[in-house]
């Protein structure tokens, strides 16, 4: 798929982003570039190869779940910038909340 500055341009106004006709050029050609790259990719022949989601094997190294003891409420409550008491209060961060 070759990319030109019509491409850029309509893409652009698809993602709302504003792009001059002289950025659209200069995009252009880099873009195509990168497409072709891609299509190099998708050309080689992965026949045999097990599909993999990172080079390395990775392991996670978990502790046990285990209770601790936790802070007492006073002490996390001085730290907070507003409390009532029971609880730290924030800011509601959804519409309708909190009115």
């Amino acid at each position: 798929m070759k990319i030109t500055h019509e491409t850029v341009q309509h893409v652009a106004k698809l993602a709302r982003l504003a792009v001059s006709e002289e950025e659209a050029r200069q995009l252009a050609p880099q873009l195509d570039e990168i497409i072709g790259y891609a299509e190099q990719l998708q050309a080689v022949d992965l026949e045999g190869v097990e599909p993999t989601s990172h080079p390395l094997p990775l392991v996670n190294v978990l502790r046990k779940d285990e209770p601790r003891p936790s802070l007492p409420r006073e002490e996390v409550l001085a730290g907070a910038p507003d409390h009532d008491g029971e609880q730290v209060r924030v800011p509601a961060v959804l519409e309708g909340y909190g009115e």
